[in-house]
């Protein structure tokens, strides 16, 4: 399998409003265990594996209850970021000669201060998902639909004091007494299955980052604790599906397959699929479309040369699956441009969403920063589980072309993405 790596020479730092890069209560610091840089990134190779599509904040008063709101600018966006990026001048080849000296004991020189330049990449307000407003309209609203989303990703850490209370509970099942209660043929599936190690866990431990941030950015409990969720956890269920797993993060498209059969027959209505491969599976295609599910799914992060590309051209799957039921999304920066390694397809991409440096959950009650168009995909399922909970007069084939309808049309998204546009919440749960 092939990975995709950065260019050498290439190091990230973040200035936000003079803050540290560095965090305590419960935020890792800038590490390999705390921002996870890139989990898995979209393969190039032949095989049918699926990855799961990472790398890897200013806002006030979006949640002050929640300590870390502040620095979740897909929610709201104060135009306070800065990302700075120091980049090598030249190519850097010094790798070739790593070890060769001459007979005199002669070595080449270092790389001085001289040798790099910097980027910065500025904010610009109100480059989010306009959620604030969604929420007081949403809490205001008398009536409102139970919806339960399917995470199908790697595990999720269901004891997250954020995810605790959104967790979906199969109301069949009799928790620990070994049996089939509900005869749908899986034992003891009291809060979704493992279809990666075929059990009933479906968190294995860190190896389960991924998919636990995913659903923190979906269900997170606002007003409680770190940070705050897209949906309402009373009326938006969460259903961890691990169908992706190991050290690799990666799962077969049997195995997806079967958690989306599972899904459906359980109960979800949404589905994210934060996760993609270059190879064409018809099965996994063909049970796609005749599912009556909405699938949300990751565009993918380009390939092993970083840039995102064109997956009109060169598709990635599910996402470039072209039913009605498939939303895919790109990655936007905080600055209103895709980033650069989001894909994109003016026919095959719908829409975008914030996904660089996104703030969630990650396992042990900790939060972390990913960035990617899997953090992206989780934004959408978000808007679209709180649309259908909200708009209790629209049928779940509906919620997809009001995302895409209401969205706030970009300059930078033209020809891009076939809506043109970025996710905006308050506009979609007003949508006509």
């Amino acid at each position: 399998m092939k990975k995709r790596t950065r260019a050498a020479g290439l190091s990230l730092a973040i200035l936000i409003a003079g803050l540290s890069f560095h965090f305590t209560a419960g935020i890792p610091s800038d590490n390999h265990s705390g921002i996870e840089r890139e989990l898995r990134s979209f393969s190039t190779d032949a095989g049918q594996v699926l990855h799961p599509l990472a790398i890897g904040p200013g806002l006030v008063n979006l949640s002050p209850a929640d300590e870390f709101s502040t620095y979740q600018w897909g929610l709201k966006n104060d135009g306070e970021f800065r990302l700075v990026e120091l980049k090598s001048k030249f190519q850097a080849v010094d790798n070739v000669y790593d070890g060769l000296k001459s007979s005199m004991g002669l070595g080449l020189p270092k790389p001085g201060p001289g040798d790099y330049e910097s980027k910065v990449t500025k904010a610009v307000q109100g480059i989010d998902i306009d959620i604030q407003p969604a929420w007081e309209l949403y809490d205001k609203a008398g009536e409102k639909r139970s919806v339960t989303v399917a995470i199908i990703d790697t595990g999720i850490d269901i004891r997250h004091q954020e995810l605790k209370d959104a967790i979906w509970t199969n109301p069949g099942e009799i928790d620990g007494d070994g049996l089939d209660n509900d005869g749908n043929g899986f034992v003891d599936d009291i809060h979704g299955w493992n279809f990666y190690s075929g059990n009933n866990k479906v968190f294995s431990g860190n190896e389960d980052s991924h998919g636990t941030h995913a659903a923190g950015t979906i269900g997170a409990a606002r007003g409680a604790y770190g940070i705050a969720g897209i949906t309402d956890n009373k009326y938006v269920k969460i259903m961890p599906i691990k169908a992706l797993g190991g050290k690799e993060g990666t799962g077969t498209p049997e195995a997806v397959i079967s958690a989306i059969r599972y899904a459906e027959a359980n109960g979800a209505s949404i589905c994210n699929l934060s996760m993609g491969t270059s190879a064409y599976s018809e099965e996994l295609a063909q049970t796609i479309k005749n599912s009556h599910m909405l699938f949300v799914v990751s565009s993918g992060n380009g390939g092993i040369s970083g840039l995102g590309y064109d997956t009109d051209v060169n598709p990635v799957y599910p996402a470039s699956l072209p039913y009605d039921n498939v939303i895919a999304v790109a990655n936007i920066l905080f600055d209103g441009t895709l980033s650069k390694d989001s894909n994109f397809g003016a026919a095959s991409v719908d829409i975008a969403a914030p996904g660089t440096y996104i703030l969630s959950t990650i396992p042990n009650n900790k939060y972390g920063f990913m960035s990617g168009t899997s953090m992206a995909a989780p934004m959408v399922t978000g808007v679209a589980a709180m649309v259908y909970s909200y708009r209790t007069d629209i049928a779940l084939s509906d919620v997809k072309q009001i995302l895409m309808d209401s969205s706030r049309k970009l300059e930078s998204l033209n020809g891009k993405v076939a809506s043109g546009g970025l996710l905006d919440a308050y506009s979609a749960l007003n949508w006509k």
